[in-house]
C-alpha cells in the first residue's frame, strides 16, 4: 500500500462477510470501514466521509426489484458528490460497470478481485481526490484564483508571470505582453494597472485590430470639429481619455506603418495633436501593449518599426498558453462551472472521469477563451448532473478505452503537475513531495512530456 495511507478512510461496501475480511486485511494501511447494504453504507458515509468507496454492484436487490448496487451508488454521490466510488461488477457484467461510470462512478473492476489491481485503482482514486481537494483549497485561499487582475491559476508558469507583472507595476515603464489569443492579456494589463500608482486614474483599452485602419487614428488621437465630413464636434481620443492612467493597446502589431510614426512621436515627446488641430496637448499616460504576432519577424520584414518596438517593449512579459499551464484547465473548468451554473440557475455535481481526462488531454488552441466558451455551452446544454467529454465538445472519451495503465498514467501526470505547482517548479522539492528520487522524476517528466 502507499505511504501515508494510515488513517485515511476507505469504505468497502460488500455483502460477502468473508470478502469484507479479505479486503480489510489487504488494506491494513487504510482505516477500512465496511458495510453490507445500502443503509449501512450511507450511515458510514455520513459518519466517516470516506474519500474513496469500493462498491459491489451485485448487492441483493430490494424487495421491489430495485438494483441495490446502483441505488447505493446514486445515494452516495447525492450525499457526497466528491466521493470516488469504485464499483465491482461480476464476470461478464462489463456493461454494468460502464453504466455505473456514466452514473458518476470513478472506475470499475471485474470480479473475481485481483487485490493488486484493485489497490492500484484505489491509489489512483486518492490521487485524483487529493488533486481536486487542492484545487478547492487554492480557490478558497486565493492561491489558485484572482492572482492578478482576476487571473485564475495554480500553475507555476502563470504564477511566475503574475509575480513579474507585480514587480514592474509600480515602475513607470512601458510593458509589452506577448502571448497567443485568449491567454488573458487584457486581464493581466488591467491587473498591472490596479497594482500601479496610477490605479485611481482611468484604464483605457483599445483593440487595434478591431478598428478599421482609416478610423484608428481618430480613435487614438481624437479630432477637432470640422476636421472631416461627419466631425460635428471636437472629440478626445483614447490617449487623452487615459490621462494620468494606463492605455492598453491590444494587438499592437496591427497598427499600420503611417500611424506607427505618429504613435512613436507621442511616445518620444508625450504630446499629441488631434486630427485637424494645431495645438500640442501634453498627456501623461502609461502604455501597456499586447500582441500574438512575432514582432521581431515583422521588423525584419519592414512591417513594424524597430524604434517603436523598443519604446513599447521596455519590459517584455511572455504569457504561456493554457496547454503549458499544468493543471489550470481543470482548475479553470471548475471555476467556470461554478460561475455559469450560478448565472444560469443550474446545478451540477462536477465532471466525469472522461471529462477530466479530456480537459487535461486537449491542446486548447483557443486557450482560456476557448475553455470559457465550451464551459458556457456545456452548462446551458448538458442534461446530466455530471458533465461528460461530449458535453464539453472535446470528442468522446470512451470509458472502455480507460485501461488501468492509461488511467494510472493520467493519475501520475496529475500528481506530478500538482507537486510542481505546489513547489513552484522546483524539481528536487517536488520529487521529495512525491516520494521519488530526482532522477526518477526527471524520467517521468520526459516520459509524460511535462516541462519541469
Amino acid at each position: 500500500m502507499i505511504d501515508g495511507a494510515v488513517s485515511r478512510k476507505l469504505l468497502v461496501v460488500e455483502d460477502d462477510e468473508g470478502l469484507q475480511r479479505q479486503l480489510k486485511w489487504s488494506y491494513e494501511d487504510y482505516d477500512v470501514v465496511t458495510a453490507g447494504d445500502r443503509a449501512a453504507a450511507l450511515t458510514a458515509v455520513e459518519a466517516h466521509a470516506p474519500p474513496v468507496v469500493t462498491l459491489d454492484l451485485g448487492l441483493p436487490p430490494d424487495p421491489d426489484g430495485t438494483s441495490e448496487g446502483f441505488a447505493t451508488l446514486e445515494a452516495i454521490l447525492a450525499a457526497r458528490p466528491g466521493t470516488k466510488v469504485i464499483v465491482a461488477s461480476g464476470h461478464g457484467a462489463r456493461a454494468s460497470g460502464l453504466r455505473a461510470i456514466a452514473s458518476g462512478a470513478f472506475d470499475f473492476y471485474a470480479k473475481p478481485i485481483d487485490i493488486d489491481e484493485l489497490g492500484m485503482i484505489v491509489r489512483r482514486a486518492y490521487h485524483v481526490h487529493d488533486l481536486e481537494a487542492e484545487n478547492r483549497r487554492l480557490r478558497a485561499t486565493g492561491g489558485g484564483t484572482d492572482v492578478l487582475g482576476g487571473i485564475v491559476t495554480g500553475a507555476p508558469e502563470m504564477l511566475k508571470v503574475a509575480r513579474m507583472i507585480e514587480r514592474v507595476a509600480t515602475a513607470d515603464v512601458s510593458v509589452m505582453l506577448l502571448g497567443a489569443s485568449g491567454t488573458g492579456k487584457e486581464l493581466l494589463a488591467r491587473g498591472l494597472h490596479d497594482a500601479s500608482l496610477r490605479k485611481d486614474k482611468p484604464f483605457v483599452a483599445i483593440n487595434c485590430a478591431a478598428i478599421p485602419e482609416n478610423l484608428l487614428e481618430a480613435e487614438l488621437f481624437g479630432y477637432e470639429k470640422g476636421a472631416y465630413t461627419g466631425a460635428v464636434k471636437t472629440t478626445e481620443g483614447k490617449i487623452e481619455l487615459a490621462e494620468g492612467g494606463t492605455l492598453f493597446l491590444d494587438e499592437i502589431g496591427d497598427v499600420p506603418l503611417p500611424l506607427q510614426v505618429k504613435l512613436l512621436r507621442f511616445l518620444q515627446e508625450r504630446v499629441i495633436e488631434r486630427i485637424g488641430g494645431r495645438k500640442a496637448i501634453p498627456v501623461d499616460v502609461r502604455i501597456v501593449c499586447a500582441t500574438h504576432q512575432d514582432l521581431e519577424k515583422m521588423i525584419a520584414a519592414g512591417r513594424f518599426r524597430e524604434d517603436l518596438y523598443y519604446r513599447l517593449a521596455e519590459i517584455v512579459v511572455r504569457i504561456p498558453s493554457l496547454a503549458a499551464r499544468h493543471g489550470d484547465a481543470t482548475l479553470l473548468a471548475h471555476h467556470f462551472l461554478a460561475r455559469f451554473s450560478r448565472d444560469h440557475g443550474r446545478t451540477f455535481k462536477g465532471f466525469t472521469p472522461a471529462a477530466l481526462a479530456a480537459l487535461n488531454d486537449w491542446h486548447w488552441p483557443g486557450n482560456v477563451r476557448e475553455l470559457e466558451n465550451k464551459m458556457k455551452r456545456a452548462v446551458i446544454m448538458a442534461e446530466n448532473p455530471l458533465l461528460d467529454a461530449v458535453d464539453l465538445d472535446l470528442g468522446e472519451h470512451d470509458v472502455s478505452s480507460l485501461t488501468l495503465k492509461t488511467m494510472r498514467e493520467d493519475a501520475d501526470r496529475r500528481a506530478i503537475r500538482l507537486a510542481l505547482a505546489r513547489t513552484e517548479g522546483n524539481v528536487s522539492t517536488a520529487a521529495k513531495l512525491l516520494g521519488v528520487s530526482r532522477p526518477t522524476l526527471y524520467d517521468l517528466l520526459k516520459q509524460y512530456g511535462i516541462e519541469g
